[in-house]
């Protein structure tokens, strides 16, 4: 018997898919960038998300099997240089994302150990040994990932939301730390809108609905309410964070805890207990996060290796599931080590950025087909595209080795699919 899911159902995979590790990753960096304007920054790449998501529901409908982006990009542009070039892409910023991750689980963790009195205390540790972690989860029990997320969906929302509750009140008791919020400690709107893309990061996990809408029930009538449900809920949920931070902390606080900033901001009204909860909260949410981030890029390399844009090593079994998620766990602890958390969550950002420009100009491009409106398409895709542009200029004067990073990255991928394309017929296995 076919298994369908409900609205619910696929409203949650993109809840969780968002309410990952993304915003105790970036919510500090992002104060540090828009100050008093963070709230308008995380609203600026919500528009854009929400935009997105209206080529991803419509496309989703159209093409309902699994393999979301993956798929789309086929659909457009075959399986030639520049479909494999994006979907290596896809893949690297899925490696990208795992590193954020577990960089806030080491940030967080060496947090939650300082309080036993542990100063001196190397978050690379951390780091590493949680994608570790994961990675012995995966091949031992897929099933076990697919519980705990689950479970920490239900734990981080009600937190966050308590959390939200908590702040507001705090903010009615000192209405004068409202005064952080006002136009006058806004940055510039460069800025404003760079801080918006550098925490992009935090919304592409909306992505994810594209895989489970083949089993959705009525697709006709749920598809775009399971997109804009999962993403406005989150839109709303970061800005009330942002408000609730910012009013909670001075931006010097802020400055000091930027990796960990979501703790230090339950302080001022919870005290000693409010830190704790809410680290533990964050070590939740990151490890599932990267639970499920492991999971899920293992599994798009392989499917982007049985469409021939990849050597046909990364469809070979390592103790029963893809040499991918060796792989990819390989790659996401070498980068968490070697790169900062700016420099990480710009790639990621950056990454993303240019595969929805991507997407959403597939959705202008079959708007016929696809009985959508072009001129929405469009504009996403102009947005997205705006934004990759903005974000690396103006990363570049803050954090040139990020940015060069950055576009090594994307350079890489199309590079290793031309080499790909250019051998595959010369020698490498079947």
């Amino acid at each position: 018997m076919e298994k369908k899911i409900g609205l619910k159902d696929a409203i949650s995979i993109g809840i969780g898919g968002m309410v990952g590790g993304g915003i105790f990753a970036v919510l500090g960096l992002a104060v540090s960038l828009a100050k008093g304007g963070t709230p308008i920054a995380f609203l600026f790449s919500g528009l854009i998300a929400l935009l997105t998501a209206y080529s991803y529901a419509k496309l989703s409908k159209k093409y309902p099997e699994n393999g979301g982006t993956v798929k789309f990009v086929h659909q457009q542009y075959g399986n030639g240089l520049f479909a494999g070039g994006i979907n290596n892409l896809l893949w690297i910023s899925y490696i990208v994302m795992l590193a954020l991750y577990s960089s806030a689980f080491g940030a967080y963790g060496a947090e939650l150990i300082s309080l036993t009195g542990e100063k001196d205390i190397d978050v690379r540790i951390f780091q590493t040994a949680i994608i570790l972690v994961a990675l012995l989860i995966n091949y031992l029990s897929v099933k076990l990932v697919s519980k705990i997320e689950s479970i920490s969906v239900v734990i981080k929302l009600l937190i966050l939301i308590a959390f939200i509750v908590i702040g507001f009140y705090g903010l009615y008791k000192h209405p004068e730390n409202l005064g952080q919020l006002s136009p006058k400690n806004w940055e510039n709107p460069i800025l404003l809108l760079s801080g918006g893309m550098v925490i992009f990061v935090a919304y592409e996990g909306f992505e994810l609905i594209a895989n489970s809408i083949s089993d959705l029930k009525n697709k006709e009538k749920n598809t775009e309410k399971a997109y804009f449900g999962a993403v406005g809920f989150v839109v709303i949920l970061y800005i009330l964070i942002a408000v609730v931070t910012v009013g909670a902390l001075p931006f010097s606080q802020i400055a000091n805890a930027e990796d960990y900033v979501l703790a230090k901001a339950a302080e001022p009204t919870l005290g000693q207990v409010g830190f704790t909860i809410i680290t533990i909260t964050a070590l939740i949410s990151t490890f599932s996060a990267i639970n499920a981030t492991v999971l899920g890029s293992g599994r798009v390399n392989y499917n982007i290796a049985e469409d021939d844009e990849l050597p046909n090593y990364f469809c070979y079994k390592f103790w029963g599931e893809p040499i991918g998620l060796l792989i990819t766990a390989i790659l996401s602890i070498t980068l968490v080590n070697l790169f900062n958390l700016q420099s990480i969550s710009t790639a990621g950002s950056a990454g993303f950025l240019l595969i929805f420009c991507i997407v959403n100009y597939i959705g202008f491009k079959r708007h016929q087909e696809l009985e959508s409106k072009k001129w929405i398409h469009l504009t996403a895709s102009f947005l997205c595209f705006s934004a990759f542009i903005t974000l690396i200029i103006q990363q570049f004067s803050q954090n040139g080795s990020g940015v060069i990073a950055t576009l090594g990255i994307i350079f890489f991928c199309f590079l290793f699919e031309w080499i790909y394309k250019k051998t595959e017929h010369k020698g490498l296995p079947d």
